[in-house]
């Protein structure tokens, strides 16, 4: 009786370990939407952001109040539906200052895991654009240890960035 009743708390606490693992591995979250506005992004990293204009199919300009160019931006959600992370479509907005150097490269809204996107702004993956012109970002390369386990959506990530900045090259303003 005793070994019965032994053998039915060992299954039990294994069964309930294997039920409360599930979830915990990165292939096992529940993808959630994370909304990233790109507008707050941009008042992010220029306060005196009011508005946001197109130029023409890559970049936009920021206006402030004054309606004076305080920056630039450019999105690669027209071109990033089939660049897949590991839970779908993983677009980025660069933000410039006024002198078109890289001021911020951030995600928009996505499904990939909240800890991944975390670990790499925190390896400093997006910073390895940071300062740059658009052709010197084209030939920059993300360290190999700003990117490690999350390897999957750092490619994605990266390859939205290559064909940005690509396209803002090749419609230059």
């Amino acid at each position: 009786m005793k070994k019965s009743f032994l053998l039915s708390l060992v299954f039990f606490f294994a069964f309930s370990g294997i039920i409360l693992s599930q979830g915990k591995e990165r292939g096992r979250d529940i993808p959630v939407l994370k909304e990233i506005s790109g507008f707050q992004e941009v008042k992010s990293i220029i306060s005196q952001a009011t508005e946001i204009v197109q130029i023409n199919d890559v970049w936009h300009k920021i206006l402030d109040n004054k309606k004076e160019i305080v920056g630039y931006c450019m999105s690669s959600k027209p071109y990033s539906n089939d660049i897949k992370g590991y839970h779908g479509s993983t677009p980025v907005m660069i933000i410039l200052d006024k002198n078109k150097k890289i001021k911020r490269v951030s995600m928009l809204s996505h499904y990939e895991t909240q800890s991944y996107i975390d670990m790499l702004r925190y390896q400093n993956f997006f910073k390895s654009w940071e300062g740059l012109t658009i052709r010197e970002a084209m030939n920059a390369k993300a360290p190999a240890d700003s990117y490690s386990g999350a390897t999957i959506t750092a490619v994605a990530i990266r390859r939205n960035i290559d064909i940005l900045l690509r396209k803002a090259y090749e419609n230059r303003i």
